[in-house]
């Protein structure tokens, strides 16, 4: 659709958003239009005076909040890659209204008396496949947010989801804010010693951005990651580690006290809703079920990892020994991944950096690109031309192979900016599907925050990167190559634990030296990665991956305590109690002050998001280890087993229940064994 001047650029669903176009003066009034319009839709469809039908109660209930889903959707996207002051106060202001809004849908007593009368009618009793089940989500889920609460409660519910909005948002823009605030400018080369050359020309590079002569670090992934691998003066790594770790902790940036209102909040809208606890509520609808069994997972891989574990701690120490005497102090949390580099390198000869000029973010992509194409049957275009919020943006378009059919198109936005959130992610824009007579495509993106370009060189990633991007594509696909008939339950709109297989799964291919070929070549000569740097990097992957399995179950392991069992009265301030739960899994004692969960957005950014379902990585961990032995087995380019992956997993979004899914895709229920065996944390059978 086409835009015109004067004309306010987020009323209109365009499936080329006119990014460029829209600013800060627009939000608020597009928010007020949009609002009065899904108010509208709500009240149309709840007073609907015709026999009840699929069309005008379940198909318009499925539609009637999309307008203004794109418009908050863009301006979120914007908030978090190119946000300034004006627009971030005017999301601020809008964003608990929109909150509010949402929340009331399922307490709308006229609404949810027009589903219940439409689920008694004949046509609803005789529906099948993605309609029925929708039906019936819909019916769980308005019960789940407070349908059947008097009207005292439902006010009482309404409230709280308004409180967690505003909560979220101030805790995401505070790590954000806090993040920024950070940098270390070093002016003398000797203490960059042990650094790769890599992290001092970024360094470099950031501080000639500033107009400083040095070196400037900031706690940006691509900066502080490879300082505290590599930089040999230990003062400086606890300077940047403590910086890290007490990140958002101080006026006027302190999230420490919104911890404790965010719980709060939660456990009242559980207490409310009739739940144990806010894990029971999050988990009611996913394949865990319920905050004890998802507990009683992680606790399963914590005995199955924790012998392993020590083992690896005992080692480090050790080593450290060897190399500094037998005096040398026990190791503390910013001495732990200086060390096990050492000694990765001395176990393995193996540096990961040797493998940085291997992985131009060019060839990675145009190799990814071609690796899923030739196994899901698509086609991957780059578009020009589009507007977008970042110049260094890249726009694509998703094409079925065999038909030409344009199945999504989606952005990549990969390097990090001082207006840009960090860690990685996908989102989505607008969700396809059926309409007059075809069926319309995807939009969507990912997001990084990437090692950026230096100099003449191209950016050149780690092989973490590289997973990095091709987890997030994994997700994009999900959303992508969709084919589900409903909205609401299409691409990853799915169980919480089950979103990441799609994500997951795609990580693997980074390990097998076949796919690799396709876009591993060195940035200057071309050259393929030397199969002895492999065969290292292979014989290395197990390295420590009990302390790397224990560092996901402790996130999980805390996020469910803080959601079931904690209460400031018992177990005192959040913030240690958190740490105190964090130290069982860590390498190295914890330092007091230790604050990591004021800067953890998975688990308070959202009013739920992760939160009582960090859990679900390994959960999917799980699965994805499992689905890709089908893989291992039948070819990793075997193109009729990754139609089957597109057809079984990626077009189903959540059209049936995920068990399902995955038992049509493996024939079978996942084994738990392929994760611990993958991890190198169990034997291989005999003859396996």
């Amino acid at each position: 659709m086409a835009s015109f001047p004067g004309l306010n650029p987020l009323l209109s669903i365009q499936y080329l958003i006119p990014f460029d176009q829209v600013k800060a003066e627009h939000v608020e009034g597009a928010v007020e239009t949009l609002l009065a319009d899904a108010r509208l839709r709500l009240e149309s469809i709840a007073g609907e005076s015709a026999p009840r039908t699929w069309e005008n109660t379940m198909a318009a209930l499925d539609h009637m909040t999309e307008r203004l889903d794109y418009a908050m959707g863009i301006v979120r996207h914007l908030e978090s890659v190119a946000t300034y002051p004006a627009l971030r106060e005017v999301y601020n202001k809008v964003q608990p209204v929109v909150s509010e809004f949402y929340s009331t849908i399922p307490l709308h007593a006229g609404l949810w008396a027009a589903i219940k009368t439409y689920a008694a009618t004949q046509e609803a009793q005789e529906l099948t496949g993605t309609r029925k089940r929708y039906l019936r989500k819909t019916i769980e889920d308005f019960r789940r947010h407070g349908a059947d609460l008097p009207a005292e409660g439902k006010s009482r519910l309404a409230a709280l989801d308004v409180e967690l909005s505003k909560l979220t948002t101030q805790f995401a823009q505070n790590v954000l804010d806090s993040t920024n605030a950070f940098d270390l400018l070093i002016t003398d080369e000797d203490k960059l010693a042990g650094l790769p050359e890599s992290a001092r020309s970024a360094a470099l590079e950031n501080a000639k951005s500033k107009s400083l002569d040095g070196w400037r670090f900031t706690l940006q992934a691509p900066s502080y990651t490879p300082l505290m691998t590599y930089l040999d003066d230990a003062s400086i790594r606890e300077h940047c580690y403590r910086a890290y770790m007490l990140r958002a902790t101080v006026e006027p940036r302190d999230n420490r006290p919104l911890i404790g209102k965010i719980l709060g909040a939660r456990k009242a809208q559980a207490e409310l809703l009739g739940f144990k606890d806010f894990a029971d509520l999050a988990l009611e609808d996913r394949m865990a079920r319920s905050g004890d069994r998802a507990l009683a997972f992680l606790h399963s891989l914590k005995e199955k990892t924790e012998a392993q574990f020590k083992r690896e701690n005992a080692e480090l120490l050790a080593f450290r020994r060897e190399l500094e005497g037998s005096e040398a102090p026990e190791l503390q949390a910013w001495d732990v991944s200086y060390y096990a580099e050492k000694m990765r390198r001395k176990l393995y000869d193996f540096d990961e950096e040797a493998l940085r000029p291997y992985f131009p973010l060019p060839k990675v992509v145009e190799g990814m690109f071609t690796l899923f194409s030739r196994l899901f049957g698509i086609r991957i275009v780059e578009r020009n031309g589009v507007p977008s919020w970042d110049a260094q943006t890249t726009y694509y378009e998703i094409q079925d192979a065999a038909s030409g059919t344009v199945l999504g198109s989606f952005y990549a936005d990969f390097y990090p900016r001082e207006n840009k959130r960090g860690g990685a992610w996908m989102d989505s824009f607008l969700t396809g599907g059926p309409r007059a007579g075809r069926f319309e495509p995807h939009l969507g993106l990912i997001c990084g925050n990437l090692t950026p370009p230096i100099g003449d060189k191209p950016a050149l990633l780690t092989h973490r990167d590289v997973e990095t991007i091709f987890h997030e594509f994994g997700h994009l696909l999900h959303h992508c190559l969709s084919r589900v008939e409903v909205r609401g339950l299409a691409g990853t709109s799915v169980a919480w634990d089950f979103v990441e297989l799609p994500s997951q799964i795609m990580e693997n291919w980074c390990w097998e030296r076949a796919a690799l070929d396709l876009f591993a070549r060195h940035y200057e000569t071309g050259e393929a990665v030397p199969r002895e740097l492999f065969e290292k990097m292979r014989r290395a992957k197990n390295f420590r991956s009990a302390n790397a399995q224990m560092r996901q179950l402790s996130f999980g392991a805390s996020d469910l305590a803080l959601h079931t069992i904690y209460s400031e009265d018992r177990h005192g301030d959040v913030i240690g109690y958190s740490r105190r739960l964090l130290q069982e899994y860590s390498a190295a004692p914890l330092p007091e002050g230790h604050a990591m969960m004021a800067g953890f957005t998975h688990l308070f950014a959202s009013p739920v998001g992760y939160a009582a379902a960090y859990y679900s990585y390994k959960w999917a961990e799980v699965l994805d280890a499992d689905a890709f032995t089908r893989f291992q087995k039948e070819g990793i380019f075997n193109e009729a087993v990754g139609r089957e992956f597109r057809t079984c997993i990626l077009e189903r979004g959540d059209s049936e229940d995920p068990s399902e899914l995955f038992r049509s895709f493996m024939g079978r229920d996942p084994d738990p064994e392929a994760l611990l065996l993958r991890s190198g944390l169990a034997a291989a059978p005999v003859g396996g």
